[in-house]
């Protein structure tokens, strides 16, 4: 059987690269909450911050198999990602740390929403 090379043109490129920073950064914020304690340590925020760690884990898998419904996990994840980029801004003014979680969750959002709606 020959294995069909999947290749991906830049959009999708930058988009899987963005959910895989994306889940990086919500993984490491989720231990800088816990350490800081207090609102950081919200359960809904950590909550939050898993969820968006593991939607831009799964949306990033779909890309990368180049599977048919990489538009509907895309979707999904621009709308947690756009969610969890709000509630870490909160706590950004003064923590870069979440300023960054924010900033990534933002830009990782953005790249979802276009290729949920484009033509890949």
């Amino acid at each position: 059987m020959e294995e069909q090379q999947v290749e991906f043109d830049g959009e999708m490129e930058a988009c899987i690269e963005n959910c895989t920073e994306c889940h990086r950064i919500c993984l490491e914020a989720v231990q800088h909450c816990l350490r800081k304690g207090g609102a950081h340590a919200d359960p809904a925020l950590i909550r939050l911050l898993l969820d968006c760690a593991q939607i831009c884990q799964t949306s990033a898998d779909f890309l990368i198999r180049n599977s048919e419904l990489h538009r509907e996990t895309c979707a999904a994840c621009a709308e947690v990602c756009a969610h969890c980029a709000e509630e870490c801004a909160e706590l950004g003014g003064e923590d870069a740390q979440m300023q960054e979680c924010a900033d990534i969750c933002a830009q990782c959002a953005e790249s979802c929403r276009e290729m949920a709606s484009g033509d890949n």
